[in-house]
Order: structure tokens, then sequence, then C-alpha cells
């Protein structure tokens, strides 16, 4: 059950994993300000028993980028404030307390990959295909793409696929870095939330300090990298629930990385 009252978003709890599914399936789930509006709202307040949260998409895609019946009549100074907005949204994705994982098929297009970018995790299905095709349409990429993307793939295959248009399969995704699961066809989902129930089940400082301090500890120098990761290392062992988890690895009661639940 949940308290949101969205329009363009379904949300549902199941346990402590929220799905946010994209509902504009007629639109191929393509991002206008209202789903914009409601995807902060949930990230602004998020339910408090949350730990983990899946997002896919209604319908044959996942989103097809930013709904372009809403690109008129804005001028620089409103597009440049309409991308910062983009912005905001996706780093309270990025850089919230909770992990987020994606489920894809179909389109990740444009500023779905943008979204998908800001995900911790991406799965996708062999149904999916990437393409930002901003260049063929005459813009520029705004929700984060250069920065995102970049880091995923290098910045030399973004400007591939906005000069030529150029799209990556679901398959051929995986390998230079869009996605870290690939599942068949319509197994995306189902992927993500047993993903997501094994990210839910860890210690909740160990998620938060790899959510907060991993992406700042790349911008960093590596003697400042190695300092912040000596601090978390030091913070999170340290703590309670860290030493009760230990114990019980060390007396035989915790489950073996990689045994199956």
């Amino acid at each position: 059950m949940t308290n949101f009252d969205f329009k363009h978003l379904r949300v549902e709890t199941q346990g402590a994993v929220a799905v946010i599914s994209l509902n504009r399936p007629e639109k191929r789930n393509a991002i206008n300000d209202e789903m914009l509006t409601e995807i902060e709202a949930f990230f602004d307040s998020p339910p408090k028993e949350v730990k983990v949260v899946v997002i896919d998409g209604k319908g044959k895609h996942f989103c097809a980028g930013l709904d372009l019946a809403e690109l008129c009549h804005r001028s620089a100074v409103e597009v440049m404030e309409h991308s910062r907005w983009w912005h905001r949204v996706f780093d309270k994705i990025e850089t919230g307390k909770l992990p987020v994982i994606v489920a894809l098929h179909g389109a990740v297009v444009g500023g779905g990959l943008e979204l998908a970018a800001a995900a911790h995790i991406r799965v996708a299905d062999h149904t999916t295909f990437y393409a930002l095709p901003e260049g063929q349409r005459g813009i520029y990429v705004g929700g984060g793409a250069s920065v995102r993307l970049a880091r995923l793939i290098g910045a030399s295959r973004i400007a591939d696929m906005m000069l030529t248009g150029r799209s990556y399969t679901g398959e051929d995704g995986s390998k230079v870095g869009f996605s870290q699961h690939l599942t068949e066809d319509g197994g995306a989902l189902e992927k993500a939330l047993t993903l997501a129930e094994k990210v839910a089940d860890n210690a909740p400082l160990t998620n938060y300090a790899i959510l907060q301090a991993l992406p700042r500890i790349q911008d960093m120098s590596r003697a400042d990298g190695l300092f912040v990761e000596s601090l978390m290392a030091a913070l999170v062992q340290t703590a309670p629930e860290a030493q009760e988890r230990m114990t019980d690895f060390l007396e035989g009661r915790a489950q073996k990385a990689g045994q199956d639940r």
C-alpha cells in the first residue's frame, strides 16, 4: 500500500522494497513535467519502511525520454532551468539514502537513459535498446548524460551515439557498461526484485556508505580517496550491527558469499 496519489507513476511496496512504475505506456513512458514532479515527490519523502527502490516501465518500453511536446516555446534561460531541474531530481536518486535498481526493457532512450544512469544497479533484458537521438533532433542532452553516462560508457561512445544516431542492443549494451545484469526477455523486473531483496538485507550503514562515499571518492585525488575509504571503513565496521554480523559469520550463523538464499 502507498499514500502516493500519482497520475504518471504507480508505486507499490513489497516489504522493504518500493516498486515505482513509469505509467504512460501510450507515450512509451516519455517523461513530462508532471511525471518528473512525481518522481521528485517520491524521493523527497519515501515511505519509512522502504530500504530499496526498483524502477520499471509499464508497457513495451522502459522510457522513451523527454516528452518532446514540452520542448516548444522556451527561452534559453528556461531551457537551462528545466535542465537543472532534471539534474536536481536525478541527483536525489543517485545521491539519496536509498539504493535504486532499474529494470530495463524496450526503449531506454534520451532522458530515459539518463534516468537509468542515475540508478545504482541496472538490469536489462534482451528487448532493451539504448539511444541518444538528440543530435538528429537538433538538441543536446539535458538530464545528466554528459556526466553520468560518460562515466559508465565513456564520452567517445556518447559522441558516436549523438552524432550518428547509433544505438546499442541490450546484449551489446551490457558489454560496454549500460547495464550490470542481462536477463531473458521479460525477466528484468524479476531479477531486479531479487537483487533488491538482497540489498535490503544489508546493514543500512553499509548501504549508506556505498551510496555516499563511493561516488565521491571517484572525484578525489588518490591520497584523499584512500583516506576517505579508511574513514568510512572505521565508521561502518565499528557500528553495533556490523559487530553482530561479523560475530554471526565467525560463528557459522551467517550465509557465505555466493550462496543462494
